[in-house]
């Protein structure tokens, strides 16, 4: 958790930027998400010469002899001017050449990197504003970039937008992934999945840490993410490397137009892909289009979702609330093939402020297992109200917060089971389910329960607004009569 101080240092940088002329958010964090990776390179050859030192070997520096000025630690003293300089014509141009040597993910899509900040008054002041923010702790750093995210307000392309922490750790929670899982997110933007993942590795599976095997699978290839947006890329390598993932696999892939080689990879899919996106059937790999054939992009994705899972791996994803309901034969059919090949575990509606300030629609959380084989008897459904979060477009927190009961039952699914329809979570039978067009909507089975209002007899309220008139017509004749007096006064 952040300290206010560490806040406000990171507003001032904010501010610094914008100040400075540049006023995207995305443009910001990217421009910081350069100098955190430059100060990070310095920091670990800093690292490996102390580790030299101390054991007395060799080692192959980031930084040649001749390079050296070009590391944090040295430029981040210099004159503006001489730094803006350095850092145009040489770091900049050494990190971008740095995949040959360094096989980091965030190195991989440096190429087409920008560099921007316009003068050296403005690279001096954000240089020196970073040099005084801690960064040898993970949980500081990724919290950090978690906060520094969370000032993007501006709805991306194509329905992408930045799914709430509160709902990612929820949905992480719910799956309860173990060391050995591996975890994809086909539409990872920022990664803000994967980095809910990896707090949930480090809180309640701590212990793999001291598992050599454990430990490699946690650091190379337990972590995988794909999306077609370089910047986005480079912002998700960096936020993962942030949370202490040495090499997360964040690749670039066009997830639904390229052919699918990951199939049956992964146990475990957590997404939020884009809503309301169309393609050309030309344009969908056809691995997919044999699941269901539809242009739109959440039921595609879906399709894909099964197709990565191994046997027995399961998914949380979030979905547009016509995804439950839709009456198209796409949507039907999709609905159908999770009903009856797989096993759906849960529909969990949202309440459609959710992702304010992006969007107001309202979605909903399915949980599935693969299994090729079916397996659904009956599914929970839970109505979720609120999150701690108002849902207005501020999204200010608030004392009314359903996660915590939701985890709490389903995790405990068997005291779920005499639960009523007008309660606020519920099981519904399969046959039912089926009975009624595959609908996985939560109100054509939530049942409302009305207060029984007693009203007086009828003769009992005629009297009374008889007696309410009589007071009427007694209030104008008083009205009048004062109303004479005054005139005949004036005469």
């Amino acid at each position: 958790m952040l300290t206010g101080e560490l806040r406000n240092k990171i507003d001032k940088i904010w501010e610094i930027f914008w100040t400075g002329g540049i006023t995207n958010p995305l443009s910001v964090i990217e421009q910081i998400t350069y100098l955190l990776f430059i100060r990070g390179l310095d920091d670990l050859e800093t690292k490996q010469e102390k580790d030299a030192e101390v054991l007395g070997l060799d080692f192959k520096r980031i930084f040649p002899e001749d390079k050296q000025h070009l590391r944090w630690s040295k430029f981040r003293h210099f004159e503006a001017a001489r730094m803006y300089n350095v850092m145009a014509e040489e770091v900049f141009p050494f990190i971008k050449e740095l995949n040959g040597d360094n096989e980091s993910s965030f190195a991989k899509y440096m190429s087409d990197a920008v560099f921007i900040i316009p003068t050296p008054q403005l690279l001096e002041k954000v240089v020196t504003s970073l040099s005084t923010i801690p960064m040898d702790n993970t949980d500081v750093k990724g919290d950090l970039y978690e906060y520094l995210l969370s000032k993007i307000s501006q709805s991306g392309t194509n329905g992408q937008f930045r799914t709430p922490k509160q709902i990612r750790d929820m949905m992480v929670s719910l799956m309860k992934p173990t060391p050995k899982d591996i975890i994809a997110d086909p539409a990872a933007g920022t990664a803000g999945f994967l980095v809910s993942a990896v707090e949930y590795m480090r809180e309640n599976h701590e212990d793999l840490f001291f598992t050599k095997e454990l430990k490699e699978h946690f650091n190379n290839t337990m972590f995988f993410g794909y999306d077609f947006d370089r910047t986005m890329l480079r912002i998700a390598a960096m936020n993962m490397v942030l949370h202490g993932v040495e090499n997360p696999n964040i690749i670039y892939r066009d997830s639904l137009t390229e052919q699918n080689t990951d199939t049956n990879k992964y146990t475990m899919v957590l997404a939020n892909p884009p809503f309301k996106g169309s393609l050309d059937y030309e344009s969908v790999s056809n691995d997919l289009l044999k699941v269901v054939k539809t242009k739109k992009t959440e039921l595609l994705f879906l399709a894909l979702f099964l197709r990565m899972l191994k046997p027995g791996g399961r998914c949380a994803v979030i979905v547009p609330d016509g995804v439950l309901f839709g009456g198209s034969n796409a949507h039907k059919a999709m609905r159908k093939e999770i009903i009856e090949s797989h096993k759906l575990d849960a529909v969990i509606s949202m309440p459609s402020g959710i992702f304010k300030p992006y969007a107001g629609v309202s979605t909903a959380i399915l949980i599935f297992t693969k299994t090729g084989a079916g397996g659904t008897d009956k599914v929970w459904f839970y109505d979720m109200k609120a999150d701690g979060h108002s849902l207005d477009d501020k999204r200010t927190p608030i004392e009314q917060n359903d996660i915590p009961d939701i985890i709490a039952r389903f995790n405990n699914l068997k005291d779920e089971e005499q639960r009523k329809r007008t309660d606020q979570s519920f099981f519904v039978e399969k046959d039912e389910i089926v009975n009624g067009g595959y609908d996985l909507s939560i109100n054509r089975y939530k049942e409302i329960e009305y207060d029984e209002v007693e009203y007086e007899r009828p003769e009992v309220i005629l009297d009374f607004i008889r007696r309410l008139e009589n007071d009427i017509e007694q209030g104008i004749n008083e009205l009048e009569e004062m109303i004479t007096a005054k005139e005949k006064s004036n005469e």
